[in-house]
């Protein structure tokens, strides 16, 4: 039974006096030059990003955005002594599934919005699901995190915790980025509760038998390539984040201009390759929109410090058994290094997809294609 009495209903509604000061933030931003023939290998190109930033100015609609994400039941409650916001949407279905669903960096609850209506209200002969869409701790609406020692273990625990406090006895979990951590995490915390895990952009690391490495097929080669090139050439973003995550924060925090380059650069990165541009792939608008969470919660400090937690975190990177808990895995076609024999040392691998469209942000770029892999895998389990 849901504890009702811990649960405070939340709307959206950032100040007016917030949105003034975006505006006038990004009509005084002093802009960096570029160096002369540089493209996106060096950054965000300044002509890109000045009309980016003009257009977040003076174009995009934070209420209509808003306005979407309170179409849905929204809720606070405080659970390890942090406040955590979340989604609850409920299917009309008897026969629902209930699934929380994880996202990543740099995401936010509106990853997800283009699921909750297939999800919860399918057809008659699709599997049907009650939603939890949280905040992760630290992120967003859920944030800052007010204390040290928020690992992806402690996180996991208390998403564990939310969905015990929802009276959902049994349920699935689903997870991308660093959901792709705290999914499995959950698995291994509360395995007597949780039916499956689904992730994408699960990272899997070699295991050093000769035996693997010989046996990997030529796509699974281009993906320890491409892993090998984001380790070398793309990750100096995690770096810092999970080094000097105050350092970063006085910068992000100051600048909206500066976490819109923080951020659309990943979006320019890992979004379908075959796409120019980060519009391309993701709407502009519901990229906006989640960048604008960034900005009006002040959580560049703690989605920082998540980095820094995990960098730090001993026991995130002991060995461990195997995990029991089902697991489904679907790999997309950017920024996705998932190995399936590499993966199997860790995890209960059950279900396996590979897709030929769509990148890092499947629940923006293939909603479609993600839908259906959760509702594949789920159903295995449950039919």
């Amino acid at each position: 039974m849901t504890n009702t009495a811990e649960l405070k209903p939340f709307r959206i509604d950032i100040p007016q006096a917030d949105l003034d000061d975006l505006r006038d933030r990004l009509h005084r931003t002093r802009w960096a030059d570029d160096l002369p023939g540089a493209g996106w290998e060096r950054g965000v190109p300044a002509a890109y990003l000045k009309e980016l930033a003009t257009y977040w100015a003076d174009t995009f609609d934070w209420r209509a955005q808003e306005a979407l994400l309170n179409q849905h039941p929204q809720f606070t409650t405080v659970i390890d002594g942090q406040n955590v916001h979340f989604l609850h949407v409920r299917s009309a279905r008897a026969d629902a599934t209930p699934l929380l669903l994880i996202h990543g960096w740099p995401g936010s609850v509106v990853e997800f919005l283009d699921l909750i209506a297939p999800l919860t209200n399918p057809e008659p002969e699709q599997p049907a699901f009650h939603l939890v869409i949280p905040s992760v701790p630290g992120f967003g609406f859920s944030g800052p995190v007010t204390e040290r020692g928020w690992t992806d273990t402690r996180t996991a625990a208390a998403l564990a915790a939310l969905m015990a406090r929802l009276g959902y006895d049994r349920y699935g979990v689903h997870g991308g980025d660093i959901g792709a951590f705290i999914g499995p995490a959950i698995g291994r915390a509360d395995a007597d509760h949780v039916i499956g895990v689904h992730a994408n952009a699960l990272v899997t690391f070699p295991t050093g038998d000769p035996a693997d490495m010989a046996a990997l097929t030529e796509a699974e080669q281009l993906r320890l390539k491409a892993m090998k090139n984001f380790q070398d050439d793309m990750s100096a973003y995690m770096q810092l984040q999970g080094t000097r995550p105050q350092t970063l924060a006085h910068a992000l925090a100051d600048s909206p201009a500066g976490q819109l380059a923080w951020i659309v650069e990943k979006f320019k990165e890992w979004t379908d390759a075959s796409r120019e541009l980060p519009e391309d792939a993701v709407d502009r608008d519901r990229m906006l929109a989640n960048i604008s969470i960034y900005w009006f919660t002040d959580t560049a400090r703690s989605v920082a410090n998540s980095y820094y937690e995990r960098f730090h975190d001993a026991s995130m990177w002991a060995q461990k058994p195997p995990a029991i808990v089902p697991t489904g895995v679907a790999v997309f076609s950017t920024g996705d290094f998932a190995i399936r024999r590499f993966a199997e040392k860790a995890h209960n691998i059950t279900h396996w997809s590979e897709f030929y469209r769509g990148g890092h942000f499947p629940a923006l770029e293939a909603p479609d294609l993600l839908t259906g892999d959760i509702r594949a895998f789920f159903t295995t389990l449950t039919s």
